[in-house]
């Protein structure tokens, strides 16, 4: 609970000293500005630090590059292993845990602990873990770490706590696993094979004990050598040496017959009655050639025999294809007697295992399942019907069925959205599936009391659209849409449209949903933009479209015929500033000679269309292409159903558009929207040279603002960093004529500072970037997917380069300048144009003259080279990076909220342009909206990322929206359809307030609430100065507001509003990547996501409350079940078909009889104790504390326990004694024959 004081401006008016005075900006706490007049704002700031905590929830999707399965036939439980070191759990629908080893090392294989809540994996980095699974957090218990050889593969027997461990080496360990202690009985290669043979056998391959005897290992070595080894008299039974190597053996139930499979394609059956040569040799995919030979077959890497009752063995084996039928799919191969049946996959197969009735190997094994693991998919099989048709996936494992590019997260969604998005999208699944249940069902999960309705939406790079149903920590496919169904299919050849067509040309850059009116936009890497409306009944449409042009013009263009030299060095006559001020957007192009190559490279469909019921395309946007060049990428959108307007833009300008009437309202450059109150005053090119003798007195200037004599050439955006309050002062320095302050020639006349070559001046990586520019592919670009992303964050930490610092550039450097000079590189097709004004060291920023040099240092701020805002070393323009909708005040002198749009550029500035609309709903259909001057301009350091909107008691405003409307619904004539809006002005969610809201604008670098009307800057904070922001949000979080970020070197943190106190920074992700970046979203609630890997969604919490519930919420792995009794086999079956018989392996292996392992072979690791330890580790110290305050408690009450027992001992002991006495008087004189 704070309270503060804060000004409410307009009242009076402030001297021109203190309007142009700057507050301190620290890195800790908001600080806020001096006030002319006080008025009591009350903000009641109900967050605290302990509010917030991080921690992972959940990882939803495909295992990234897996390699390990395993399963538990009695819990009905599921793991898979992957080569970053991660394991999946899964169970039925809702229990799904993540866990990850410390060490990162590959998964090699899983073993469970069947029906023993337990999980053995066996890592590349040679080391067994031993997972605990009997608590909804899974924890490793122990390690042990082998030294000196290199584990290959591992065998547990059912019910058994001995481990067999084969290595690289040959040999076979046997592991102890309830301490994980080394056993001293080991299996030597030497001894296994005879000592005739001269070759090492190779890696142990293969390991498994006989149904017939538990005392027969069985051993397969790469090579070819197998061998069955007695354990009890520690010597091989048999040995058999085949020609060709072997990848896998499985055994017949009644333990006589044991199938191989080898590298030559082939299956070979052994009899053990006789071991000197294959029962059955054949090849199930080899034909014989017109020579009589066999056709060359591909390895069979893995097979399976699996008996029935009532009916012929399934074999089941992956590979084994002829080598001349190129181009086919991986195959698993399924042979039940006479019938065999090849499933083609669409991925390679990694795994696959069958899944039996029984876990006891010596019984028939009656397979109903085969679980196929992919490198980029998971599968099962149905046995039990001929067909052999798969299991409908209950998991989220085809989110990455075309990479994703962006993604979004919407909590608290209106309770009515995810059931009819369900219902519309099951419309559309696919059929054929069995009808059986999932049989992967183990684990238990119950609705949790802290649910609310969530919803992701991720865009992938086929231009598809899916919606999932993310409440309660599960995620379920809902709705899925394709945007290219609203474009022709580009046909091949023709002409420039489709030379422009690159692989991926509907990639999903962005996406902009508004819940309550359903409407929802779509940004595609073409420069296109299609908006959405939502209708429950299929419907004729015509879709509408628009081409706008928004490129500058060509006196704002340096081409290469203009002039050879580099702008930077020319002596060739000034332009006049208002050459930026003339029209250089054209919101409608025509078909002209000099627009001939601006047909957009995707064509949009010209006929009626009949669409299903669902999401309906009602208008494309397509931006044009100037002169052969593709447009440049959007960088920025956003949709308001109250307005029924659209704006977005990019680094060219902002265009917003009509939706309900179809009309382009605006679409100029960003220079252009501010009019008269353009902050900076630019040149486009350096005065001529008889001004020389001038350039000193400004070089000077801004030399001061550099401590280092040996910094690059730049030019730093001096100029106000707040707005100041005295309009009067303001107006005087921005009336200045361009020409009544010197400017030098050109920074390189300076004889103190160097120039550097251009090639330096250009930035040669470009950072990290929540939206899509350089990395989808599309028109000029190649797409680097999240596939293969580049992890290469060299300016992460410490010299980090700015997301949007250039959003029109590729970031290649220049060609090296020759001897004559600096010449200008001749741009590409998808080069961006440069300007003139802002090309690399030419333009230089008008400096207050009047202002002494403590001022000028006071109330400016140089920008580093990380910061994009004034790096003016690129060819970078002012980009539009973030636009909003809402009621506001668009200049000090309203005293009431209009629409207005406010807009934040590249370069740090908010702009808030006042629009008026009709409010009437015919006169809105026919009257245009109309805009006016821009009215506030608001600056910050960095790219301005994210603006909301406050009450001034704290309280988020929401946007206004419209009602939705089925517009395809039956109309009714007596009540025709009105629409409804809903508007959350701040004169409407406040009485004590009735004029006034808070602004938050937050961007690369720091956040600044500006209060509104007055545009006045309460508190400032800064963020980061070493990174910058990638994220950035006002986020609701325990019934209060927030601005959580997401900083490039992995830091996430949380601000208080509107005082902008630092509540939480975390060193979340040691360091970050470009699908990171691209994909971190916030939302409400105290929830993030982002896309951890090209398959998987992790997310995050940052509050304290729900990392408290989260236990609750998660499945319970582990369930209490009996192990399913033997079969009785009978006495005649028992006695002629030789019964399993059992041995006491501890009597065999353990250290009585075995001895001790060599130290120096493995080492222990323990690992946490169990939930204790794990309840301790996640407590802290304020857990600590409650515990043990709990535990006085609880000592204090069984003492006063205690106490009372002992005062009734007390009594009861006096009352004894007291009755003994009188007895004894009573008898005392009585004689023995009167008792």
């Amino acid at each position: 609970m704070r309270k503060f004081r804060k000004v409410l401006d307009g009242l009076t008016t402030s001297s021109p000293a203190s309007t142009l005075g700057s507050p301190s900006c620290g890195s800790g706490a908001g600080t806020p500005t001096a006030a002319p007049t006080p008025k009591e704002i009350d903000v009641q700031e109900t967050l605290q630090s302990e509010n917030f905590q991080l921690c992972k929830t959940v990882r939803h999707g495909f295992p990234n590059q897996p390699t390990a399965l395993a399963f538990d036939p009695v819990q009905k439980l599921l793991a898979i292993g992957s080569r970053s070191g991660g394991v999946r759990i899964l169970g039925r629908p809702g229990v799904d845990c993540y866990c990850q080893h410390d060490s990162g090392a590959a998964v090699l294989q899983l073993q469970f602990l069947i029906n023993e809540g337990a999980l053995v994996t066996a890592c590349a980095d040679d080391t067994l873990h031993l997972w605990n699974l009997r608590q909804r957090r899974p924890a490793i218990l122990h390690s042990l770490k082998f030294n000196r050889e290199r584990i290959t593969f591992c065998h547990l027997p059912f019910q058994s706590k001995w481990l067999y461990v084969g290595t690289e080496r040959g040999n076979t360990h046997i592991v102890n696993i309830e301490s994980f202690i080394l056993s001293g009985y080991v299996i030597m290669w030497n001894k296994a094979i005879e000592l005739a043979t001269k070759t090492h056998p190779g890696p142990v391959v293969h390991l498994s004990d006989s149904p017939k005897d538990e005392g027969k290992l069985l051993i397969g070595f790469e090579s070819g050598t197998i061998v069955q080894w007695d354990l009890r008299g520690k010597k091989a039974d048999f040995r058999i040496y085949y020609d060709e190597a072997i990848h896998s053996a499985s055994w017949h139930h009644e333990g006589k017959q044991f199938m191989c499979s080898h590298s030559d394609g082939s299956l070979t059956l052994w009899n053990l009655r006789n071991t000197t040569k294959p029962f059955q040799v054949t090849f199930p995919h080899g034909k014989i050639q017109k020579d009589g030979r066999k056709e060359s077959c591909k390895p069979i890497l893995k097979v399976e025999y699996k008996t029935t009752r009532n009916s012929e063995p399934f074999v089941i084996f992956s590979g084994g294809l002829s080598y001349d039928k190129a181009g086919r799919r991986p195959t698993l191969t399924i042979m039940h007697g006479k019938a065999i049946t090849v499933l083609e996959m669409d991925y390679p197969i990694v795994e696959f295992m069958a899944l039996c009735e029984t876990p006891y190997i010596n019984e028939v094994q009656e397979p109903y399942a085969v679980v196929v693991l992919l490198e980029k998919d998971l599968i099962v099989v149905d046995l039990t019907q001929n067909s052999f048709p798969i299991f409908e996936n209950p998991y989220p494992m085809d989110i990455h069925e075309s990479p994703v590019t962006c993604t979004a997260y919407f909590a608290d969604c209106p309770p009515d959205i995810i059931p009819i998005l369900y219902s519309i999208g099951a419309k559309h699944k696919k059929t054929g599936y069995s009808h059986k249940e999932w049989p992967i069902s183990g684990g238990t999960w119950t609705l949790g009391s802290h649910t609310y309705p969530e919803i992701i939406i991720t865009g992938h790079a086929d231009g598809t659209i899916k919606f999932w149903d993310a409440s309660a920590i599960t995620l379920q496919m809902l709705y899925k849409m394709k945007t290219s169904k609203v474009f022709e299919k580009p046909k091949p050849g023709e002409g420039r449209a489709a030379e422009l067509v690159e692989e991926d040309p509907f990639a999903v850059q962005m996406v902009s949903w508004c819940p309550q009116s359903r409407m929802f936009c779509v940004v595609g890497i073409s420069a296109h933009i299609i908006l959405y409306h939502f209708s429950k009944y299929e419907a004729n449409t015509q879709i509408e479209s628009l081409e706008v042009r928004l490129q500058c013009e060509s006196e704002d263009v340096i081409s290469p015929s203009e002039n050879e030299n580099d702008p930077c060095f020319s002596e060739s006559g000034s332009h006049s500033p208002q050459a930026h001020h003339q029209q250089s957007v054209s919101p409608v192009s025509g078909t002209t000679e000099g627009n001939k190559h601006s047909i957009p490279c995707l064509k949009v469909k010209d006929r009626m269309v009949r669409v299903p019921p669902g999401y309906q395309a009602e208008l494309v946007i397509q931006l044009q292409g100037i002169d052969g060049e593709p447009p440049q990428q959007i960088t920025s959108l956003d949709i308001n159903s109250a307005y029924g307007l659209l704006a977005f833009g990019n680094c060219n300008g902002l265009a917003v558009v009509d939706y309900l009437q179809k009309t382009v309202l605006l679409c100029m450059s960003t220079l252009d929207l501010y009019g008269a109150a353009d902050p900076y005053q630019r040149l486009t090119r350096s005065p001529r040279r008889h001004r020389q003798s001038t350039s000193e007195f400004c070089m000077r200037g801004l030399s001061n603002f550099y401590s280092d004599s040996k910094k690059r050439i730049r030019t730093s955006y001096q100029s106000l960093t707040e707005l100041s309050d005295n309009q009067q002062s303001f107006d005087m320095e921005r009336s200045k004529s361009p020409t009544s302050v010197h400017y030098p020639t050109s920074l390189h006349n300076d004889p103190r500072i160097l120039p550097e070559p251009v090639a330096s001046l250009r930035a040669s990586h470009c950072s990290p970037v929540f939206y899509l520019l350089d990395n989808v592919k599309g028109p000029g670009r190649k797409l680097s997917l999240p596939t293969d992303l580049k992890t290469d964050l060299d300016h992460v930490n410490g010299h980090c380069t700015s997301p949007t610092s250039q959003p029109c550039s590729a970031g290649k450097p220049r060609a090296q300048m020759g001897a004559e000079g600096p010449r200008l590189t001749r741009r590409g097709p998808g080069r961006p144009p440069f300007r003139k004004a802002q090309s690399a060291a030419c333009m230089e920023i008008s400096l207050p003259v009047s202002h002494t040099e403590a001022e000028s240092r006071e109330n400016s701020f140089s920008r580093s080279r990380s910061s994009s805002v004034s790096s003016i070393d690129r060819d970078t323009k002012e980009a539009v990076t973030t636009l909003q909708f809402g009621e506001s005040y668009g200049r000090k002198s309203d005293a009431l909220t209009t629409p207005c749009l406010w807009v934040g550029t590249s370069l740090g500035i908010a702009l808030v342009i006042p629009m008026s609309i009709p409010t009437d709903q015919e006169e809105r259909m026919e009257e245009p909206v109309t805009f006016g001057p821009s009215g506030a301009v608001l600056m910050l350091k960095g790219s301005v990322l994210h603006l909301s909107f406050l009450d001034c008691s704290g309280t988020l405003i929401q946007s206004p929206y419209e009602v939705w409307r089925d517009i395809n619904a039956a109309e009714d004539p007596d009540r025709p359809r009105k629409r409804k809006l809903v508007h959350f002005s701040p004169s409407s969610s406040q009485e004590t307030y009735a004029d006034g809201h808070l602004a938050v604008v937050c961007s690369e670098k720091q956040a600044k609430v500006f209060l509104m009307p007055s545009q006045s800057c309460l508190f400032v904070h800064n963020i980061t100065e070493s990174s910058f922001v990638l994220r950035a949000d006002v986020v609701s979080v325990c019934n209060s507001v927030c601005l959580a970020c997401f900083c490039a070197n992995g830091h996430v943190m949380t601000l208080s509003l509107p005082s902008l106190r630092p509540l939480m920074d975390v060193n979340y992700l040691p360091l970050t990547d470009m699908r990171i970046a691209r994909t971190f979203c916030f939302t409400n609630g105290g929830q993030a996501l982002y896309l951890s890997s090209p398959t998987e969604i992790q997310r995050i919490t940052y509050s304290q409350e729900m990392c408290d519930n989260l236990q609750d919420m998660l499945g319970e792995l582990f369930i209490p079940i009996e192990t399913p009794e033997v079969q009785n086999r009978g006495f005649l079956k028992g006695f002629f078909g030789g019964n399993a018989t059992t041995f006491d392996r501890e009597e065999l292996f353990g250290e009585a009889s075995a001895g001790k392992a060599s130290r120096s072979l493995a080492q222990h690791i323990p690992g946490q104790a169990g939930m204790e330890g794990m309840k301790v580790a996640a407590g802290g110290v304020v857990g600590e504390l409650a515990r043990a305050r709990i535990a006085l408690d609880e000592r204090g009450q069984r003492l006063g326990e205690l106490e009372e027992r002992t005062a009734l001992m007390m009594t009861s002991a006096e009352s004894f004694s007291k009755h003994a006495h009188e007895l004894m008087l009573k008898c005392k004189d009585k004689k023995w024959y009167q008792f």
